[in-house]
């Protein structure tokens, strides 16, 4: 089933930089560049607002990005990634969440709330990073993601209760 590898792989590209449908659509070899550390990054701002937005690569999105690079529509089209319309996407992703056992709607907007919330600020990234990958105008919309981590604050208030054990 190489439709479904192939959306399940530009979803979790998406998980690991946080590229809404469009931006990750038009990405280009021109997006990459090297960052303030050398490594690689995207580097470009986002269509719905129109600010930039800079996301380090983490290897599971390098990898997924060297996966597809000979792929025959990315060599057309200019682009990284092969991607299908969003309603393709959301259509196969509705399939792969069915083979999974998946029972909550899947589509590809969870993939940028899972770089939120999953992928960053429950690994301790500050807000104001996240942020600014994701290429929010204000940290109001950021802090949107935030309200459902109360897992997090858990976590960090239990360190804190071990640190004044006795």
């Amino acid at each position: 089933m190489e439709r479904l590898s192939q959306v399940r792989d530009i979803f979790l590209f998406s998980c690991f930089t946080g590229l809404a449908y469009v931006d990750v659509l038009q990405l280009s070899r021109a997006d990459i560049s090297r960052g303030i550390d050398g490594e690689k990054w995207v580097v470009k701002k986002r269509q719905k607002t129109d600010t930039p937005s800079r996301i380090p690569l983490l290897p599971t999105a390098l990898k997924i990005l060297e996966k597809y690079k000979d792929h025959p529509q990315c060599l057309n089209e200019g682009k990284l990634l092969p991607v299908l319309s969003n309603q393709k996407m959301n259509a196969y992703l509705k399939e792969i969440a069915d083979l999974c056992g998946i029972s909550k709607p899947l589509t590809f907007h969870i993939a940028r709330h899972t770089f939120a919330t999953t992928v960053t600020l429950l690994n301790g990234v500050p807000m104001e990073s996240v942020s600014k990958m994701l290429g929010h105008t204000n940290l109001r919309t950021t802090q949107h993601y935030a309200k459902i981590l109360d897992i997090k604050v858990s976590e960090d208030m239990r360190m804190l209760k071990d640190k004044f054990k006795i």
